[in-house]
């Protein structure tokens, strides 16, 4: 079996932030191909695992780009490669196993809720007992930043549930897994995307960054939880 994690980026600033820092800490091997530069993915079948990250692009796309990555997730699927998927990842997911990508009724954006209360998702019952939140609080913080959403097929499980929408973390059959949420950003990553992205450029950048630092320690301690729990799920962290 591959001793290496590959990683998807689908633009070159949603990078893999507090999970490269897990990978480097632990001295895993892993490669990244950023498909926004043109970059072609291997094969996912011989990797210990692979991870698709966030990204402007629609999962309903016909470009080279999304139709070559939705082929190359079903050849991660059909091996048994353990799969987990944020934002756009978790969309390719879905679509690459049959299910569908909407449109959100409202865009999801930032740390809070229309009526100012904070995003959070909620586990499940079959969440509380899946490996990748084991351990964790059935409650959890999160950064949103999309304007589409999941309708996924009966047989994929919904582990966490949102306000607005509802399907937040699935599960589709025994080892890949999609967030909707980002549980990967640094600050230096957030401090990029502020700069870049156009839903965040239309927000208070101080007032951002303000609720960044408010929750910075539980956004940190989530991630790297969530992140840790798939690496074990990969074999590739033995703890």
């Amino acid at each position: 079996m591959s001793d290496t994690l590959l990683i998807v980026q689908n633009i070159s600033h949603e990078g893999p932030g507090i999970l490269e820092e897990l990978l480097n800490e632990h001295e895993i091997a892993f490669e990244r191909y950023d498909l926004s530069k043109g970059e072609s993915l291997p094969d996912p079948s011989g990797y210990a695992g692979m991870v698709v990250l966030g990204g402007p692009q629609s999962a309903n796309d016909t470009s080279p780009q999304i139709t070559g990555e939705l082929q190359a997730i079903r050849k991660a699927l059909d091996a048994g490669v353990p799969y987990l998927g944020i934002c756009l990842g978790l969309q390719l997911l879905v679509a690459a196993a049959g299910g569908k990508v909407v449109g959100c009724r409202r865009k999801e954006i930032g740390f809070r809720e229309p009526d100012g209360e904070p995003f959070t998702v909620e586990l499940t019952a079959e969440g509380k007992r899946d490996a990748l939140f084991g351990g964790m609080p059935e409650r959890l913080r999160v950064f949103q930043l999309h304007g589409e959403t999941v309708e996924p097929l009966e047989s994929m499980r919904v582990l966490a549930t949102g306000r607005g929408c509802r399907n937040q973390v699935l599960r589709v059959g025994g080892n890949a897994w999609g967030l909707q949420c980002h549980f990967e950003m640094t600050p230096a990553m957030f401090e990029r995307w502020i700069g870049i992205d156009h839903d965040l450029k239309c927000m208070s950048s101080e007032e951002l960054l303000a609720e960044f630092n408010a929750i910075s320690k539980e956004y940190l301690e989530t991630g790297r939880a969530i992140l840790r729990n798939f690496l074990e799920i990969t074999e590739l962290l033995k703890e």
